[in-house]
């Protein structure tokens, strides 16, 4: 909206120690003329700047805590791109930005630089764990790097051992040989207030020591990564990564990590790692030089909400499980496809992020409860936590004709299987589906899947199909739990209306 002049506020001075008159011209409501004594309006002023938060002396108290740390690569021999643009380009990214220019091969170096000679890679934050030197920063700020430099703000420069790094929360920590360093002080994030003001300090763009403030934006904000993280509307911008996030009382509550940008630089929402996840892996980190996280063995899938009202759960919570790999915990612990798990070790399982949180923050080996929701009812299981691998990827099992025998419902035309059909899927019982028409085609059903439960009841073969399908309700929707490959979802066959 423009404003046009008349409807401009108008300040007039009438005397030097009494009153000051506010005139505001209306545009179409007339002229308010608003006294305002003088004594009112220094009040007024007075209580609005008190509320306002003053970072001077935590700037003093955390500042020498913050280093900055730059990242040097040495030359890969490789094929000099003609004209020189695109090299000074990704140097560009990789100085300010702190990573390359994205789906962009790197460049090699220029012809007259010796190919062994370490070139700068990027530029990031941390921050001073404990006095003997152990430093905290993002794993992306020292990924690829042959070198790492630590500057302190006292201006001396160390360079710094890698001591482990987690890709998966994006933490990491590096060692400098330093002793009696201002160490921060780590904070609790369970205090931490939505609305709470915070402080920033890092190197934006490679410009150390900057100071930026905001507020918590929200906490548990997930992003889809490993990770649930603290939002705020501080001024993050590359560089700032590996900062630490500071709360009023000069404690360290998250590290500084992403930024949600369509241009490169602060747009008003960003994201830090919470300082309580981070001191966990950094432990482990420093005691072994990586993570140890547990594994179960399930490949997992949402709950929707028709399925959920469908099938007697009531709200969308919990994850299905869609398949269940061989030999693994899951397995010898009696979970099956199809199964919704709702709590893992007393713990609510709400959405998909959940479960590999919680699974991979129980250390192996260890014993605990799982409640799954299966065939209307809840059922408990126990079940021993293995140590996670390199993540794997199920592959389908092939698909065989079964002996002829169909059943025509809703447009399914299903077959009986065979024992060894039966053993090669690693299921009890079901059907598999010939071909799919209609109402089954609508609802995403197609030929080769495997039906193995109808509406909360299993299916053990195609007479027990038949019988269900023929007490069901055609008028109103049936779930159907169907396995595909190795895999297990639920679908709803709708009749037609």
């Amino acid at each position: 909206m423009v404003m046009k002049p008349k409807e401009a506020l108008v300040f007039k001075k009438i005397c030097k120690k009494c009153t000051v008159t506010v005139l505001v011209a209306a545009s179409w409501f007339g002229v308010l003329s608003l006294g305002v004594s003088g004594a009112a309006m220094a009040q007024s002023a007075g209580s609005s700047v008190r509320g306002l938060p003053d970072f001077t002396e935590l700037v003093e108290q955390v500042g020498p805590s913050v280093v900055n740390i730059r990242t040097l690569e040495k030359a890969r021999p490789s094929e000099v791109s003609p004209g020189g643009s695109d090299e000074e380009m990704q140097e560009l990214f990789r100085r300010f930005f702190g990573v390359p220019i994205p789906n962009v091969p790197r460049q090699a170096p220029r012809q007259n630089r010796p190919q062994e000679d370490a070139q700068p890679k990027g530029v990031g934050s941390g921050f001073i764990l404990s006095a003997d030197g152990f430093i905290m920063t993002n794993a992306h700020v020292v990924e690829g790097a042959d070198e790492v430099l630590v500057t302190l703000t006292d201006k001396r420069e160390f360079k710094a051992r890698i001591v482990g790094a987690d890709k998966r929360t994006d933490v990491a920590v590096v060692k400098i040989q330093a002793t009696d360093l201002p160490a921060v002080k780590v904070g609790d994030v369970n205090r931490l207030r939505v609305g709470e003001w915070v402080m920033a300090i890092g190197s934006p763009f490679g410009l150390e020591n900057t100071v930026t403030a905001g507020i918590v934006s929200a906490k548990q904000r997930d992003t889809g990564d490993y990770l649930s993280f603290i939002q705020t509307d501080v001024a993050i911008n590359p560089g700032n990564s590996g900062g630490p996030l500071i709360n009023m009382r000069g404690e360290v509550v998250g590290i500084n990590s992403q930024i949600y940008s369509r241009s490169g630089g602060f747009m008003g929402i960003s994201f830090a790692i919470p300082m309580d996840e981070a001191m966990r892996v950094s432990e482990q980190l420093r005691a072994s030089g990586r993570v140890s996280r547990g594994r179960i063995g399930v490949q997992i899938a949402p709950v929707t909400k028709d399925v959920a009202e469908s099938i007697g759960l009531g709200k969308a919570q919990g994850v299905l499980v869609r398949g269940v790999e061989e030999g693994s915990p899951a397995e010898k612990a009696g979970l099956e496809a199809g199964d919704i798990i709702t709590r893992f070790d007393g713990k609510p399982i709400e959405k998909p992020a959940d479960l590999p949180r919680a699974v991979g923050n129980t250390k192996p080996g260890s014993k605990v409860g799982i409640t799954v929701f299966r065939r209307g009812g809840h059922k408990e299981l126990s079940i021993t936590v293995a140590e996670i691998e390199v993540d794997k990827v199920a592959a389908a099992s092939p698909e065989k004709k079964a002996p002829v025998a169909t059943g025509q419902h809703w447009g399914l035309a299903v077959s009986g299987l065979t024992e060894a059909q039966k053993k090669e899927f690693r299921v009890r019982g079901g059907v598999r589906v010939d071909a799919a028409t209609e109402a089954a085609a609508r609802a995403g059903i197609r030929e080769g899947d495997l039906i193995v439960a109808i509406a909360n009841a299993e299916v053990t073969s195609l007479k027990e199909f038949e019988l269900i399908m023929s007490r069901v309700d055609k008028n109103r929707p049936i779930s159907v739990l169907i396995r595909r490959g190795d895999g297990a979802q639920y679908v709803l066959i709708r009749p037609a209306k």
